[in-house]
């Protein structure tokens, strides 16, 4: 079978692109525009320069691995690199919509997770002698209902993958035998909203309602630390910063948001009591929340973001945000895919399904829309001009 292939937004160039080509040296430093045959809520880091995206309309799904742009990479001598697009390197097909995505590091394999199948799906990514991704394995689950099944690599020698769709369902396995390591000791059917290792043992789980569960591989035992019954009803996804060696409380931060645009701020040292809250100005609406995203920026300072309420993502510096904080401001907000062709032309705006920063440039992040467009930008500080 055929590679599927991306394709650039070409055609008539519009209003927006013109615009942002006048003023890319005020709000960004670069600024690449493309469009996906279909469109995804997964962008997972394979490599500097690489990433996985995978469909999740349809009953067949593409799974590719895309080489970003190279101009992104010229630095000051972009304008002697003419490579400005993303490239498909390997590509593959699955059965079924793939709702959650994840790279196992260390490795050319990635684990996704469906909605219509009992099992978590194991992808050789290929190499340098292959441009097909391959289903290699799969992992069974405890439970058939497995839609909106969350997954989290783990961070021990032997390549694992934490998974569950509900709270009692939460278990440690590993990859290459199928070996069940560790299962949560917890009588709960509250939906898996996110899950995340802190260091080779410890791990957090955020509940749809905004629930955190700490648990430990060696112990089955978890703690729990709910909300106030005034933040009860919504949906909620989190984020958790870590320090660079992932090992230390003092060093991570929990972001909890809610489908209301509520933010809580947590050290993981005392999750019961936020250190911070407050209300984002975004427009929300509290039933629609699939693609609800908060993410830490992996190099800046107390920088995150937040997605999924409508086309745009909005960058909040935290450092100054209070315990009870009015409404902060954003940093910097990219709008691009409200004003994409396929939104003009569409009749219902898009809405960024995921974004996801680069592990090693500070400002550098792509996005996804309903739409398929596909966005990667480094963005500069409105306050700084940095």
């Amino acid at each position: 079978e055929a590679i599927p292939q991306t394709r650039r937004a070409d055609g008539p160039i519009t209003h927006w692109q013109c615009s942002q080509r006048r003023n890319r040296q005020i709000r960004y430093k670069d600024l690449h525009v493309f469009q996906l045959e279909h469109p995804t809520k997964v962008i997972e880091w394979t490599g500097d320069k690489n990433i996985c995206v995978a469909g999740y309309t349809g009953s067949r799904s593409e799974i590719l691995e895309l080489l970003l742009p190279l101009k992104l990479y010229a630095g000051e001598n972009q304008g002697l690199c003419a490579e400005r697009d993303f490239k498909v390197q390997h590509g593959g097909f699955s059965e079924e919509p793939i709702e959650s995505l994840i790279h196992i590091s260390g490795t050319r394999c990635v684990v996704t997770s469906g909605s219509s199948s009992s099992t978590l799906q194991i992808w050789d990514i290929g190499g340098d002698d292959s441009d097909v991704i391959k289903r290699t394995g799969v992992i069974n689950l405890k439970s058939t209902s497995v839609k909106g099944c969350k997954i989290a690599p783990g961070l021990t020698d032997e390549p694992a993958v934490l998974h569950g769709s509900c709270i009692s369902e939460v278990q440690l396995t590993e990859i290459a035998t199928g070996r069940v390591l560790y299962t949560v000791a917890k009588e709960s059917s509250d939906s898996v909203s996110g899950l995340q290792f802190v260091n080779a043992c410890v791990f957090l789980i955020c509940a749809s309602d905004g629930t955190l569960f700490m648990g430990d591989t060696r112990d089955p035992s978890t703690c729990h630390y709910p909300l106030e019954d005034s933040k009860s009803g919504l949906h909620w996804a989190f984020g958790l910063r870590s320090d660079s060696s992932q090992s230390e409380p003092s060093g991570c931060t929990v972001a909890r948001l809610s489908s209301s645009g509520h933010m809580l701020l947590s050290d993981l040292r005392n999750l019961q009591s936020p250190f911070c809250q407050t209300q984002l100005n975004v427009q929300h609406d509290a039933s629609k929340n699939d693609f609800l995203n908060v993410s830490w920026a992996p190099v800046l300072d107390r920088c995150l973001s937040v997605s999924g309420f409508d086309g745009t993502v909005h960058i909040y510096n935290t450092i100054n945000w209070s315990t009870e904080g009015q409404s902060p401001q954003p940093v910097f907000s990219h709008r691009g895919h409200e004003m994409s062709d396929e939104a003009k032309y569409s009749g219902s705006p898009p809405v960024v399904t995921t974004h996801s920063w680069h592990q090693s440039r500070p400002k550098t992040i792509l996005s996804v829309a309903t739409d398929g467009s596909l966005h990667v930008w480094d963005w500069v500080d409105k306050i700084t001009d940095r």
